[in-house]
């Protein structure tokens, strides 16, 4: 018997699911470790982001497909990148010593 049809998704819809989760999901991961290394030491968060950069990547990575739309998951993802990336500017020009 095959699956009723308005529990399946469309092809754009699993596509960016997947996109969101592995890409996504990465690149926010590696914009907080940033923005966390130039605010705290650097060598305690490069050390302990080998931890915990894979427990945020894989819980993101839930999250994503867990949503109902993944284009709203790419645009929330974008966003915590970019807020993330202009943290990590900001704390290059006022906290210039932690480099």
């Amino acid at each position: 018997m095959p699956a009723n049809k308005k529990y399946l998704s469309s092809n754009w819809q699993r596509f960016s699911k997947i996109s969101a989760g592995f890409l996504g999901a990465y690149l926010v991961t590696i914009s907080f470790h940033l923005a966390l290394s130039i605010w705290i030491d650097r060598v305690n968060v490069i050390i302990t982001s080998s931890f915990t950069g894979f427990m945020l990547w894989i819980a993101l990575m839930i999250i994503a497909f867990l949503s109902k739309n993944g284009w709203k998951i790419w645009m929330v993802y974008l966003l915590l990148t970019i807020l993330f990336s202009i943290i990590t500017y900001l704390g290059k020009l006022y906290n210039p010593i932690n480099l």
